[in-house]
């Protein structure tokens, strides 16, 4: 067998429910959730196992609800004797993996994303903002369609998620404007998507500004387990690297494909998605079929892949 990767899930993965029966059978999860509850004004544990859906649906409550989550499953896996050789996370779901790798502290993570979600909000307060997922073109092509589209307002490519498959974000008219070109330009689909923000676009830069400064009083180690970052697709282990990769990520692109490229080229053909929903294991089927896609978020999904490994 070779390498384990363990990928971590972004925003848009939240789900009422997530981690309740994990906490149920495993003291270990239950204190991860404890753990976010102590940390945070907001009541983590009751959010995800009880919701409401529009609360849990909130920038500044999904980010620290989807970090527990994962990292409550995380710490059953490493019970359970299954360690990741390589950690990358989508978005959001880096801080997870910065976690499973020793550089942040859970309870500073904790508290980073509720942060990250407030500024994220904060930093489209008129709601001019949007994102679309362009299905059926190449980034080439995604990135020409932006720079024709900009002549109605910002757009950008936000996500390299999988071949296929690229999020744009930017103004509404710009992003419109994008999703029309792109079709034109012989696009399957581009769907205008349900966020509440201009996600991974230069209009996130005041975000990330705020966020730097909230980096200076957090201390980071050096990685464990090699991370691969979003913003460069790059194998980092350095503490001094992770605070400015974090910085550019907010307003900058996820190179989520080319980061899986450079995992299996290391080596890894097992990827276990850590933590709610299957969205990565879907990109995974687009990305590489010969290579193994498992994940956990439950106890079904945990037994399962428990199997086959």
């Amino acid at each position: 067998m070779g390498k384990v990767a363990f990928i971590f899930p972004g925003q848009g993965s939240q789900q009422v429910g997530m981690g309740a029966d994990l906490v149920k059978e495993f003291v270990v999860a239950k204190e991860t959730f404890k753990e976010a509850d102590n940390a945070l004004d907001i009541d983590v544990s009751k959010l995800c196992f009880e919701g409401p859906a529009e609360d849990l649906q909130q920038t500044s409550n999904t980010q620290p609800a989807i970090l527990t989550a994962s990292i409550a499953v995380y710490r059953v896996l490493k019970e359970k004797g299954i360690e990741p050789d390589i950690v990358a996370g989508h978005s959001l779901g880096e801080y997870s993996a910065l976690v499973a790798a020793g550089v942040l502290d859970f309870t500073d993570a904790v508290k980073l994303v509720r942060k990250r979600g407030q500024l994220m909000e904060a930093s489209d307060p008129s709601g001019k903002g949007t994102m679309a997922a362009i299905i059926g073109l190449n980034g080439k092509e995604v990135e020409a369609v932006c720079q024709k589209a900009s002549t109605a307002g910002i757009v950008e490519p936000a996500n390299y998620n999988c071949p296929g498959q690229i999020v744009i974000s930017g103004e509404k008219e710009g992003v419109e404007k994008a999703a029309e070109l792109a079709q034109e330009a012989g696009a399957k689909k581009a769907i205008i998507l349900n966020v509440s923000g201009p996600f991974h676009s230069s209009l996130m830069e005041s975000a990330a500004k705020e966020l730097s400064k909230e980096l200076e009083g957090i201390s980071f180690n050096d990685a464990q387990v090699p991370v691969v970052t979003n913003v460069d697709a790059e194998f980092t282990t350095q503490s001094g690297d992770f605070a400015q990769a974090l910085i550019e990520q907010i307003s900058g692109s996820v190179r989520w494909e080319e980061s899986i490229k450079a995992m299996i080229e290391n080596g890894v053909d097992t990827f276990i998605e850590v933590g709610p929903g299957r969205v990565l294991k879907g990109f995974m089927r687009r990305i590489d079929r010969k290579v193994t896609a498992l994940n956990v978020e439950d106890l079904a999904s945990l037994e399962k892949t428990l199997k086959k490994l």
